[in-house]
């Protein structure tokens, strides 16, 4: 018996809210995050979180310049992180980044994976 496997309908550069589990599986939080893999017939994508917490960034982390223009409610900022999720734990599409933001997201990847 075949099975169909379903292409996801997220697209890189996507700004989504996810439900997080914390890191003990107690409960979730709902944040937004962006979607950073390439389009492919997984089940999974890869994501890197949003803040609103935008003080204190570490290198690679920044500011959005268009967050408002991004779907966002307040000033937000891309945090140090690369995770895996399943598309169901995607709860809605918000937006998107802008142009001059996803040539940012792109070079913090590079910076943190090492890839230069």
């Amino acid at each position: 018996m075949s099975r169909t496997i379903s292409t996801p309908s997220y697209s890189k550069n996507e700004i989504i809210l996810v439900r997080y589990p914390f890191s003990d599986l107690t409960s979730s939080k709902v944040r937004p995050a962006i979607i950073v893999n390439a389009p492919h017939t997984s089940q999974d994508l890869f994501i890197v979180p949003l803040t609103s917490r935008t003080t204190a960034l570490r290198p690679g982390e920044f500011v959005l310049t268009e967050w408002k223009r991004a779907g966002l409610n307040v000033e937000t900022a891309v945090k140090r992180g690369l995770f895996t999720i399943d598309q169901k734990l995607v709860l809605r599409s918000i937006g998107a980044l802008s142009k001059i933001d996803a040539e940012n997201l792109e070079s913090s990847l590079r910076e943190w994976l090492g890839l230069y």
